[in-house]
């Protein structure tokens, strides 16, 4: 007969495990997760169809993510239980904008400049919005897209570029010697800047690992590039459904590749110049 004395559990209470202190996964958090050894800040802390997940970004910037189990990392050496932070992270410093700037709070837009930033297509414009829309609007900098440049000539000389209209383009897969590289090369000039990134469109410019995947597949020329990678990385052949799933693990600077901060803070320079 089973002893009324204890409950279902019969291991003594000297063997039994007990529960690991709980800590709220909050931005920047260093820890080390148990399994792997991977140590990293947390970056980001997320409720996902696969259950709670926590990003973390070691050294070099890698980001890798962990489903948030008991016991599952170590801080500072000792077992703990990461668990979703209940509420906004507490101020650590000056706030800083998607784009890593200082924040300016209350800050009100700017009227627009005549200056402008063109970008190619509709993604383009939102990636850009949604890491420096914040400064874009301090700045009092309009973007805008083109659906491709194929037309550029025309549209900076309609533009009409000069004392006070400086034009901005970023060009996808701006390469030497292609036909786009061409086109900005005649446009280019005092009042006009044309700069590219190197991918085939501006969904690989967001890191894999922020998308949760290794790396972005090998598309065969021919293919639908889109479509060729929504059927390699096993998701609907559903291009605005797919960019919507991009574009939302994309939060600060820190999911972009720097071959795109680096053109887009450059164009932003370009226009707001004095006299821009």
């Amino acid at each position: 007969m089973r002893s009324t004395q204890y409950g279902p559990d019969l291991t003594p209470p000297w063997k039994r495990q007990q529960p690991a202190t709980e800590v709220p996964a909050e931005r920047d958090l260093v820890v080390e997760e148990a399994a792997t050894g991977f140590c990293g800040a947390v970056v980001r802390c997320e409720k996902t169809a696969e259950g709670v997940t926590v990003t973390l970004e070691d050294r070099f910037g890698k980001h890798r993510v962990f489903p948030l189990v008991p016991r599952g990392f170590l801080l500072e050496g000792k077992v703990v239980t990461l668990v979703r932070p209940s509420g906004p992270a507490p101020a650590r410093g000056p706030a800083r904008t998607a784009s890593g700037s200082i924040a300016v709070p209350g800050a009100r837009a700017r009227v627009a400049r005549e200056s402008r930033i063109y970008v190619e297509g509709r993604h383009d414009a939102e990636l850009v919005e949604r890491v420096w829309g914040d400064d874009l609007r301090i700045e009092g900098v309009v973007v805008e897209y083109l659906e491709g440049i194929d037309d550029l000539p025309a549209i900076v000389a309609g533009f009409g570029p000069g004392d006070g209209r400086r034009l901005g383009v970023l060009v996808d897969h701006l390469l030497p010697g292609t036909k786009e590289h061409r086109i900005a090369s005649a446009v280019t000039g005092e009042a006009v800047l044309v700069v590219g990134h190197p991918f085939i469109d501006i969904w690989q410019a967001v890191k894999p690992d922020s998308v949760g995947i290794a790396a972005w597949p090998e598309v065969p020329r021919g293919e639908v590039w889109k479509e060729g990678i929504c059927r390699r990385l096993g998701w609907p052949v559903d291009t605005p459904a797919a960019w919507k799933r991009i574009l939302a693990s994309v939060n600060s600077f820190r999911d972009l590749e720097p071959e795109l901060l680096g053109r887009v803070e450059e164009l932003i320079d370009f226009v707001t110049q004095p006299g821009g």
